[in-house]
């Protein structure tokens, strides 16, 4: 089981940080993590969603951490296609594995926000269908005839490294979309809002509908924070994970809430939410599967479970954008000393 990073980039108000100094800390964390031995660094794109994310165009801070990084992948996780088009897409991302010497992943997706549906001009109720078109422009040959693009004979440059194209991922959030990445031979990336005791059996449903001789990649976004004294790490992911999940179901809360065409499986995380809104807690997160903080060997054993059911990639949010970088750091180099290797296989 590999461990990555991931961030959203919050910035909470209670945050004396400037933007400078949050992009500055996301960069010396992802260059960290290049030093550690962490598998992939991921970023988010959102739009208008002030304290929880300040990443509208990750693209141009996955280009930073390229400079500064010599080893560690870079996700783009994920890419909402339906806001997009998917040439401008396409060149985006064979800049980026050019400028990383072939280190991106791909993370595509619908994207959830109703607002950024109505803001760049798209139907939320067309999203299968744009996502569908896009992963086929992606996937080249760049000559398309589809309902909403059409273009013949385009000459794309520069051209991926990686070829025929990067290791591509999907956002799988509704049972269908486990369905279909498995078809598409896509891996798949869950949470941070779905609970794991729902995302295991989407899982096993992936792991059914994998027909292919490549094994199939699964990623689990997981709030983390490991510390050598445990109490500590309670009481400081305590007051964080408490801010980032009230913030993260908030935000979600629209699409939760309100039966959006192509979206309604997400009205069934409405009744989880509802646990939420009793006050969310660490102890919720964690019976949950939202969350793992604690020593390293208390760690180890909250991570065994994700291994045991098939996971390959822990995405970790260490602090979730809540808690000091030197903190962050911390944590980090600790994980990476004493679980990594927990869970260390052959190559």
């Amino acid at each position: 089981m590999r461990f990555d990073l991931f961030h959203e980039l919050a910035l909470p108000a209670h945050d004396t940080r400037s933007e400078t100094g949050l992009y500055a800390d996301t960069l010396a964390e992802i260059a960290l993590a290049d030093e550690l031995g962490y598998g992939c660094a991921w970023l988010v794109e959102h739009h208008f969603m002030r304290a929880y994310s300040h990443v509208s165009k990750p693209e141009i801070l996955l280009g930073a951490a390229a400079a500064r990084t010599r080893r560690i992948r870079l996700g783009h996780a994920i890419i909402p296609l339906p806001l997009h088009h998917p040439v401008h897409v396409a060149e985006r991302v064979a800049t980026l594995d050019v400028l990383s010497g072939g280190r991106l992943e791909l993370g595509i997706g619908r994207g959830f926000s109703p607002k950024e549906y109505e803001t760049f001009g798209e139907n939320m109720a067309d999203s299968r269908s744009l996502v569908d078109e896009g992963l086929a422009v992606l996937r080249g040959p760049l000559a398309h005839h589809g309902r909403h693009y059409a273009f013949d004979d385009l000459d794309l440059v520069p051209r991926v490294v990686q070829q025929p194209h990067p290791p591509l991922w999907t956002a799988a959030v509704s049972p269908e979309t486990w369905d279909w990445a498995a078809a598409q031979q896509l891996g798949v990336l869950a949470g941070p809002f779905k609970p794991w005791f729902m995302v295991e059996q989407d899982l096993q449903r992936y792991h059914r509908a994998w027909t292919h001789a490549a094994k199939p990649r699964a990623g689990m976004t997981l709030g983390v924070l490991c510390l050598a004294d445990g109490a500590r790490a309670q009481a400081l992911a305590s007051k964080a994970f408490r801010w980032f999940y009230g913030e993260l179901y908030r935000t979600t809360l629209p699409v939760l809430e309100k039966l959006y065409p192509g979206y309604e499986h997400l009205h069934q995380l409405g009744r989880f939410r509802s646990l939420m809104k009793l006050g969310v807690d660490l102890g919720l997160t964690d019976f949950a599967g939202l969350t793992v903080v604690g020593t390293p060997q208390e760690c180890i054993a909250r991570l065994r479970k994700y291994q045991a059911a098939g996971i390959t990639h822990i995405l970790c949010a260490f602090g979730a954008g809540a808690i000091d970088s030197a903190v962050v750091r911390e944590s980090m180099a600790l994980f990476a000393r004493e679980v990594m290797p927990a869970f260390a296989t052959a190559a």
